[in-house]
């Protein structure tokens, strides 16, 4: 995790949190933040897994193609 937040600060952090939107709107601040984190980490996975070169496969046409190659090679 890039943030050093350790316990004191994560409790200061959620007390100010519940004292600015109140113990009401806390379940609805904790989903909305859910929400952004998911979206974020599922946006960022796509961008990694485009970023990332496509492995060369073989096309069925080019396997052929090879195959005939070696049995004209093997018959001559």
């Amino acid at each position: 995790m890039p943030f050093n937040i350790g316990a004191p600060e994560l409790i200061l952090v959620l007390v100010v949190v519940l004292i600015l939107f109140g113990p009401g709107k806390l379940p609805e601040v904790g989903q909305a933040l859910g929400k952004t984190v998911r979206e974020f980490r599922h946006a960022s996975n796509e961008l990694d897994l485009s970023a990332q070169p496509k492995p060369a496969t073989a096309t069925p046409a080019t396997a052929e193609t090879s195959a005939t190659t070696e049995s004209d090679s093997a018959g001559s």
